[in-house]
C-alpha cells in the first residue's frame, strides 16, 4: 500500500510537468509551420501549403477579401508573387487541440507588374487533425503607419 502511495504521489507532481512541455513542444511545432507556410507562400510551394492549410480553410485578407484553400494556392504564381514576408511580435497560445497565433508582418510583393510594400497584424488558427496541426483560419488587417 505505501508503494501504491508512493507511485500516485510521484505521478500526481509530474503531471503539471508534463502537461507544460507537451503545450511547450505543440507551441514549437506551430511556430516552426508558420514559418514553414511563411516560406512556402513565398515560394509558391504548393505541396507543402497543401500539407498545411486545411481543406475547410476560411482565409479573410486584410482587404476583406475571403478566400477558400483552393483559392489562396490557386493565386501563387499568377500575376502576384510574394516576393518576402517576415513574421515579428508572434505569440503562440495552445488550447486543447488548438493553437491561436498572434503576429505581425511586413509584407513585400509584386502585383501586375508593381511592387508593393505594407505591414499587417494578423491572428491564426491552426488545428491538431489528419495527425498533425493545420491552419483553419487566418485573418489580417493593414496596419497603418
Amino acid at each position: 500500500m505505501k508503494h501504491i502511495l508512493i507511485i500516485a504521489m510521484t505521478l500526481a507532481c509530474c503531471l503539471p510537468t508534463a502537461k507544460a512541455q507537451t503545450a511547450a513542444s505543440a507551441e514549437r511545432e506551430v511556430r516552426n509551420l508558420e514559418l514553414l507556410r511563411f516560406q512556402a507562400i513565398e515560394k509558391a510551394d504548393v505541396a507543402t501549403l497543401d500539407r498545411i492549410i486545411s481543406d475547410d480553410l476560411i482565409y479573410t485578407h486584410s482587404s476583406g477579401l475571403r478566400q477558400s484553400k483552393f483559392d489562396v494556392i490557386g493565386v501563387l504564381g499568377g500575376d502576384m508573387k510574394y516576393e518576402s514576408i517576415t513574421p515579428y511580435d508572434v505569440r503562440v497560445r495552445i488550447y486543447d487541440g488548438t493553437a491561436i497565433v498572434a503576429g505581425r508582418a511586413s509584407i513585400n510583393i509584386k502585383a501586375r507588374g508593381e511592387k508593393e510594400s505594407f505591414e499587417i497584424c494578423y491572428l491564426d488558427v491552426y488545428v491538431k487533425q489528419e495527425g498533425g496541426w493545420q491552419m483553419v483560419a487566418w485573418q489580417s488587417s493593414r496596419v497603418t503607419k
